[in-house]
This record gives C-alpha cells, sequence and structure tokens, in this order.
C-alpha cells in the first residue's frame, strides 16, 4: 500500500490536524529533499506503509520549501526540530516521535497498538 500524503503548506493546516487528530491519529513526517538520509527514512515508510487512512493519516512538511512551519510544528507540540523526522499525533499531542533512522514502521505500529486503534 502506498502512502498518500497530505502536504502541509500552510500555517492553518496545522489546527486543522489537530482536530483532525482528535478522530484518527495523524502522523508528521518531516522531509529535508537535501539530505540522503532523509530520502532513506521516506523510502523506508512507503516501502513498508501498510495503514489504512483510518487508521492513521500521513501528512509531509518539505523543509527546504517550508521551514517556518517546520519550526511551528516543533514549537507547537514541544519537541526538538529533527530532520528526518516523524511525529505521531493524537487527541491534539504528539505522543511519539522519532528522527533520522530511528524512523521506524514497527515502532509506529506498536503505538498505535497501545492506542487500540
Amino acid at each position: 500500500m502506498s502512502i498518500d500524503w497530505s502536504f502541509i503548506d500552510r500555517p492553518e493546516q496545522l489546527g486543522q490536524l489537530v482536530n483532525l487528530s482528535k478522530e484518527v491519529p495523524c502522523l508528521i513526517f518531516k522531509h529535508s529533499t537535501r539530505c540522503s538520509i532523509s530520502t532513506i527514512a521516506q523510502h523506508r515508510l512507503e516501502k513498508d506503509w501498510s495503514f489504512p487512512k483510518e487508521e492513521l493519516q500521513p501528512f509531509f512538511i518539505d523543509l527546504i520549501a517550508n521551514r517556518a512551519i517546520s519550526n511551528t510544528v516543533a514549537d507547537f507540540f514541544s519537541v526538538s526540530h529533527e530532520s528526518p523526522q516523524v511525529l505521531l499525533i493524537h487527541e491534539g499531542e504528539c505522543i511519539y516521535d522519532a528522527s533520522h533512522l530511528d524512523i521506524q514502521i514497527d515502532e509506529l505500529q506498536e503505538c498505535l497498538t497501545r492506542l487500540n486503534v
């Protein structure tokens, strides 16, 4: 199953994502198009993705084009900015984050299992 990314490129989309996370967990992937490790992390996510949108909504931030939004995300969820980075948002809060090669589908699945999703 491929990832049907929703791209975040406007600040108001963050509020929409927070509201959506009260219905379904949301994943934010912060990607640097200039970083080979970020490209590896993206390919690993896309290769192993098996989540229907009813279980996990995927969002994508291009850090090069949208650095200010990425900084807003880091501040809003009180996480350090990393690249690449995933944040799992549930009920309006970041419940899990990972960066670089620590980004793993099985870790995301474990978090969702704990949420009974």
